[in-house]
């Protein structure tokens, strides 16, 4: 059993600082042994929270990472762009394996927004159409979705239990997509009718799971229980804050917990920010320490680098503090939770983004200018590695001195305390500090 690590009564959001893939999952997971409800607050399906417990791996893209917790109420908010195929099949996976998946454990809010087939198709159309300016969309219809949803236009959950509502909304949302389909893509047109009906068995299927989220979070914080809020992707794949054009559809600082799930912000008592030991990312856009050599083979090989959701390869560079102070301005985190710390070891030595270099200034924040990290210097702090395997320590004392240097001076240089950092995979991998 994992020590106490929240105490009742609070609400704590868990974010990625980077660009995503900094192992939320594992942190949800380990902090759920104390919470009574989790709550998915952004995001679609085009994220996957990987879970190792016991020496078994199970990957989530939608359903809150609590969901292994037999004791915990998942929830999923208005603030999520459901796929409701992925979610069927996701739900089957999990009963598979003997976890209760019903509707008393799983609610949807009836205000989530929902990936129609229709999306899915005008995604992969427009990234076609990109060709060589591609911003490295998964396809999976995020974007469109959240498009509709600002358009008014959008399918919600709660349609799902009123078919001629369904139908109707469907059909006008296909009169602007069919035009595009035809007139621009060169596609074929989609019938309203065939949309409707394959989507019929999966609505009813999910209708039993509809809820009101916002009251789940008010009486179990109103019962003195712990609610936890689960972010998908990092901070610089945020709509407003990240590297612009290539982002994420949606918010995703800690901010957004509040907006996305239907609570107050003074609901948001504690913020975890997950920081892998380096840095990663998947897809295009700018990485001012991305690393070419065998120093990235190494990281991408020890650390596992594929992404969950796409299986992509990701990148791989060295931490970069600069993104990670504007991270911490964004979402005021209390503290930090270090992730794949033991991926360094075996490093001689290890080296810190500690400002950039651009147009003959020194910047400690990233400049705002679209594309400004195509065109800035990395500017390095070197620390000496370590050769220990530190994937079996339990303590922070019995870290090795460069180890625990390394993280006091992330810690220095962000003012935040490191209170937990993974050492590997398993749920049990973890340093909890007091």
């Amino acid at each position: 059993m994992v020590e106490r690590t929240i105490a009742a009564g609070q609400g704590i959001v868990v974010h990625g600082a980077q660009w995503g893939d900094e192992g939320k999952g594992k942190i949800v997971d380990l902090l759920t042994e104390d919470a009574q409800a989790v709550v998915r607050f952004q995001g679609g399906n085009n994220a996957g929270h990987t879970l190792v417990v016991g020496g078994e791996k199970t990957i989530v893209h939608l359903i809150p990472s609590g969901i292994l917790h037999p004791g915990t109420t998942c929830l999923v908010g208005n603030g999520v762009v459901l796929d409701p195929e992925v979610l069927c099949r996701e739900m089957d996976m999990l009963a598979a394996r003997g976890v209760d998946v019903s509707p008393k454990r799983l609610i949807i809010s009836k205000k989530t927004q929902v990936i129609m087939s229709y999306h899915r198709v005008l995604d992969g159309a427009r990234e076609t159409l990109r060709a060589g300016a591609r911003i490295g969309t998964t396809g999976r219809g995020i974007g469109p979705c959240y498009e509709d949803k600002m358009a008014r236009i959008g399918i919600r959950a709660g349609d799902f239990a009123d078919p001629d509502l369904l139908r109707a909304k469907i059909a006008a949302a296909l009169v602007e997509k069919n035009a595009l389909f035809t007139g621009l893509y060169g596609l074929a047109a989609m019938d309203p009718k065939a949309v409707f009906e394959a989507v019929l068995p999966v609505a009813e299927r999910l209708v039993p799971h509809l809820g009101d989220v916002s009251t789940e979070i008010q009486k179990t914080l109103g019962a003195g229980g712990n609610v936890l809020f689960e972010g998908a992707q990092g901070t610089h794949l945020d709509i407003d804050h990240g590297t612009y054009p290539f982002v994420t559809s949606s918010n995703t600082v800690a901010g957004q917990a509040a907006a996305g799930s239907g609570c107050a912000p003074s609901t948001l008592s504690r913020i975890v920010a997950v920081v892998k030991a380096y840095t990663t990312r998947v897809g295009s856009g700018p990485f001012p320490t991305e690393l070419f050599g065998t120093v990235g083979d190494y990281l991408q090989s020890q650390g596992g680098e594929f992404g969950a959701t796409t299986g992509r390869r990701r990148r791989c560079g060295w931490l970069d503090l600069v993104l990670l102070r504007e991270a911490a301005r964004l979402s005021g985190p209390t503290e930090i939770a270090l992730t794949k710390l033991d991926v360094l070891s075996g490093l001689f030595e290890v080296k810190l983004c500690i400002g950039y270099r651009s147009k003959g200034r020194v910047h400690e924040y990233p400049p705002q200018e679209e594309n400004a990290l195509e065109h800035v210097e990395p500017l390095y702090e070197t620390m000496p590695g370590w050769e220990e395997d530190i994937s079996g320590i339990t303590a922070w004392k019995d870290l090795p001195l460069a180890a625990r240097e390394y993280v006091s001076r992330i810690e220095q240089a962000l003012g935040t305390r490191c209170s937990l950092l993974s050492v590997g995979p398993d749920r049990r991998q973890t340093i909890i500090r007091a």
